[in-house]
């Protein structure tokens, strides 16, 4: 019985060009805009404000972000039922 081929072991490949510098960023469009600053507005009104400006939005936990879009959410969603649909923006 013939010995079965062997094919090379699994080696880590080494990652394409990791010179490459990162992409520009892009200028954000009205409803990002928008986006941010309802984001912002809303970490400000639940007091988590300063530790986004320190350690960036990572910082937050699963249960501070939920709450900050659940804030969002409302705020979204009494704006359209009051008739204010300019000024939420469409994602």
């Amino acid at each position: 019985m013939p010995k079965a081929k062997q094919t090379g072991t699994l080696k880590a490949q080494p990652k394409k060009n990791p010179s490459k510098a990162p992409k520009p960023k892009r200028e954000l469009t009205p409803a990002e805009k928008e986006n941010q600053r309802l984001k912002m507005e809303a970490a400000q009104a639940l007091g988590l404000w300063d530790k986004v400006k320190e350690e960036g939005w990572g910082a937050l936990t699963a249960a501070e972000s939920g709450r900050v879009g659940g804030w969002m959410t409302r705020v979204r969603f009494q704006a359209k039922r009051d008739g204010q649909n300019a000024a939420i923006p469409k994602t």
